[in-house]
């Protein structure tokens, strides 16, 4: 009896209470911080590093308050606190076992022999008192065994939700640093440029008054050049990225929405912002994966080798996808989204690639390797920079700060093009693209593994990169801008896109 007293105190003892549902420790206090979504069992099983979680929480919570995550900033040390009572059960839970081993040794020399005269008598008890204390000893054991899986899964959602740790490249706080140019920066603005808005209207090339009618603000037509525009660009953009091997994919705009989670597309805790377009299910289909539209190519791509092993030897894997993405969030800029800038639907060419981590590139005869990852971050830059420079753009390369970067980052570098137009908006600069190296947040969330050779076979995450080849609708405007000749009411096409505007040089009115 003292034996079943012990274990029952414990058990209150080492989990005095229930956490319900995912929650983030704040001042001193626990507060809800509900899932936005739900995983069902076909997801792909994360595999997250727990342990260098819990030994390094002051790590993990001053990098969500620099990442602008301050509400999730004691996820870490509630894991820690949470191993510890994990730790306790399974001390007990341990005893117990052994307790009953020794009581299945008992019953077993018993039943084949009789007591043994070698064992004392307390040690060696009768069948009866054997079979009652290993009975007494399930309802205990299965309490402990219960509250460790309890106890696991609180601390796997905790984890879930962290953000990846910033690279040491990545600047603190909330500006960027300038690392480079494309072109060479603009002239001095005599006054504020000509809107692409004007110029599409005047050239009959955009129709936002129809797609108001249509879709709502925040959608848009392209129609005449400006559709031939946006087919043209996305010819060119892949064909840079297939002159230097990358793999073409059509990819679909539907996703499951915890795949989209997985990849970190997670709205932060900041005035209800909502991301992504959820799909609403049919009566029917309630008991299924809920569905969302893509923001982003990155999401299907890097869900092509979920819950997959990939050879070594086809690392790195580079592949670059087209597909119309789709933002919710975008009617909430006022007059920074005028026009073209910020809309609801878009079509991006995305570049998306896997490499060996960075631990892994090992030796070869001898000379180091240079790390995958870089390698592959400096081809990606290389191919937004020859395009933009090719379509005869101002832009600057920017590394960004740890407050700018999204759950899924460790480092990031947006490029950003000069808009006549947007003089008074950040002196005319705007985001038109952007690089992020993932490390392993994403395989470990997608269970996407590589078997590295020269380890043994040995099954570790690779590391994902994506970069944005080419935003239509943002680059379309610039361009719009940035060759418009108020003289002759014309725009200059890039001599790169004219394969595919039938040889034409400029637009002009209808």
């Amino acid at each position: 009896m003292t034996t079943i007293l012990t274990s029952v105190l414990m058990l209150k003892r080492c989990c005095p209470a229930r956490f319900i549902g995912r929650k983030a420790f704040r001042n001193g206090r626990t507060t809800e911080h509900p899932r936005s979504y739900v995983r069902p069992s076909i997801a792909p099983k994360p595999t997250l590093d727990i342990k260098h979680i819990r030994l390094n929480p002051g790590l993990y919570s001053q990098n969500c308050v620099e990442r602008n995550y301050a509400s999730l900033e004691g996820n870490s040390w509630q894991i820690a606190e949470l191993f510890g009572r994990w730790q306790t059960c399974e001390h007990e839970a341990r005893r117990l076992r052994t307790r009953n081993n020794d009581l299945q040794a008992m019953l077993k020399q018993v039943v084949s022999k009789g007591k043994s005269k070698a064992a004392s008598t307390t040690e060696i008890l009768s069948k009866e008192a054997i079979i009652k204390e290993a009975k007494s000893l399930k309802v205990p054991l299965s309490g402990f065994e219960e509250e460790q899986k309890s106890i696991q899964q609180q601390i796997e959602d905790l984890a879930w939700g962290l953000p990846n740790l910033s690279s040491t490249s990545t600047p603190l706080g909330s500006t960027p640093h300038t690392v480079g140019y494309i072109n060479e920066p603009p002239p001095p603005a005599e006054g504020v440029g000509i809107s692409h808005v004007d110029i599409g209207t005047e050239l009959q090339l955009l129709d936002f008054t129809a797609a108001a009618t249509t879709s709502g603000w925040g959608w848009y037509y392209l129609i005449n050049e400006g559709a031939m525009l946006e087919y043209a660009l996305i010819q060119y953009a892949l064909s840079v990225a297939r002159k230097r091997g990358w793999m073409a994919v059509s990819p679909p705009s539907i996703v499951y929405t915890h795949m989209a989670a997985a990849c970190g597309f997670q709205p932060r805790d900041q005035g209800e912002e909502q991301q992504i377009y959820t799909l609403e299910q049919l009566e029917k289909d309630k008991g299924r994966p809920s569905l969302a539209l893509a923001g982003t190519a990155e999401i299907p791509l890097a869900a092509m080798k979920a819950s997959q092993s990939i050879p070594d030897a086809d690392l790195p894997l580079k592949v670059i996808g087209v597909n119309r993405c789709y933002r919710a969030e975008a009617g909430a800029r006022g007059v920074d989204a005028k026009g073209l800038y910020r809309v609801h639907e878009f079509t991006k060419v995305e570049m998306f690639a896997w490499t060996l981590p960075d631990n892994c590139s090992g030796e070869h005869f001898g000379e180091p390797k240079p790390q995958q990852s870089q390698q592959i971050f400096e081809e990606m830059l290389d191919m937004q920079k020859e395009i933009l420079e090719s379509l005869g753009l101002h832009c600057r390369i920017l590394e960004m700060p740890s407050n700018d970067l999204g759950a899924s980052a460790t480092r990031k570098q947006d490029i950003e093009a000069y808009f006549p137009s947007r003089q008074q908006k950040h002196e005319g600069w705007g985001e038109v693209s952007s690089l992020s190296n993932c490390t392993d947040y994403q395989t470990r969330r997608l269970a996407t593994q590589v078997r590295i050779e020269n380890k043994g076979g040995r099954l570790e995450f690779p590391y994902t990169l994506n970069g944005t080849a080419l935003a239509v609708p943002r680059v379309l405007a610039c361009l719009l801008e940035n060759h418009w000749d108020a003289a002759e009411k014309s725009v200059r096409i890039p001599e790169v896109l004219r394969p595919w505007m039938d040889g034409a040089e400029f637009i002009k009115r209808r």
